[in-house]
C-alpha cells in the first residue's frame, strides 16, 4: 500500500462531483501496474482503455476509476489532496514504507537514464547516469529529498518546464536502486526502468543484482 500511496502521489487523482460523490483514479500507460494497483486495493472495478485514434503512435492509455468516500478520506487523511500537483507535501512516511512509498513515486514521476559521451581529452567514452524525480510541487521534493537523510550525499533540486526536478548523479543513483528495491515483490515495480538500473550496475562495473 505504501507503494500504491507513492504511485497515487505521483499519478493518481481525486475529485468530488456535483452529487458529492467522491471519486480516485489512476491514468497511466503501464497495465501491469494498474493491475498491481487494482490488486492491492482489492478493486473489482473495470480497467478501461483508452485508444488515441489521432495518432495511432501514441501508447495506448489505461484507467482505474474507484467511487469510495472512505478511501478518498483515507488519502486524505494520508496528506493527498484534490488537484494536488502543485501544493502536495511530502507525507510522513513510517521508515519501514519509505522506500515502498519513494518506488512508487518514482515508478509514477521518475526516471532513470544511462548513456555516454566521448572525452576527448581523455580520448575514451565516459558514462553519465542520473535518477530523477519531477513534481509541479518544489516542496515535495524537498521533502523527498530529507526523508533520504544520509543515504545520498547530492541531490540537485532545479526549475523544469512546468515544475521541478531533482536530479541525483552516478554514486547517489545506485544507493537509490539499492535502497528502492532491496525488500521490493515481484511486480510492485516497472520493469522497464529496473532494467535500466540493472544496466547501469553492469556497465559501471558496479556488480550485478
Amino acid at each position: 500500500m505504501a507503494y500504491v500511496l507513492g504511485f497515487f502521489a505521483a499519478d493518481g487523482s481525486m475529485y468530488t462531483t456535483k452529487r458529492k460523490t467522491h471519486f480516485i483514479e489512476f491514468h497511466i500507460t503501464d497495465l501491469e501496474i494498474l493491475e498491481y494497483i487494482k490488486a492491492s486495493l482489492g478493486s473489482n472495478h473495470k480497467i478501461s482503455v483508452r485508444r488515441y485514434l489521432s495518432n495511432p503512435k501514441w501508447k495506448l492509455s489505461y484507467r482505474l476509476q474507484l467511487g469510495s468516500k472512505e478511501l478518498f478520506d483515507s488519502l486524505l487523511f494520508l496528506g493527498m489532496l484534490p488537484a494536488k500537483s502543485k501544493i502536495i507535501s511530502f507525507p510522513k512516511v513510517p521508515a519501514d514504507f519509505l522506500s515502498h512509498f519513494i518506488r512508487g513515486y518514482f515508478d509514477g514521476d521518475g526516471s532513470v537514464f544511462l548513456g555516454r559521451y566521448w572525452r576527448k581529452d581523455r580520448n575514451k567514452w565516459k558514462h553519465v547516469f542520473q535518477v530523477k524525480f519531477t513534481s509541479g510541487s518544489k516542496q515535495f521534493l524537498e521533502g523527498l529529498r530529507g526523508s533520504l537523510g544520509n543515504r545520498v550525499k547530492g541531490g540537485y533540486l532545479g526549475e523544469k518546464k512546468g515544475g521541478y526536478e531533482l536530479a541525483f548523479a552516478q554514486k547517489d543513483g545506485l544507493v537509490l536502486f539499492e535502497f528502492m528495491y532491496n525488500n521490493a515483490r515481484a511486480g510492485s515495480f516497472l520493469e522497464r526502468k529496473h532494467n535500466v538500473f540493472l544496466k547501469a550496475l553492469k556497465t559501471l562495473n558496479a556488480g550485478v543484482v
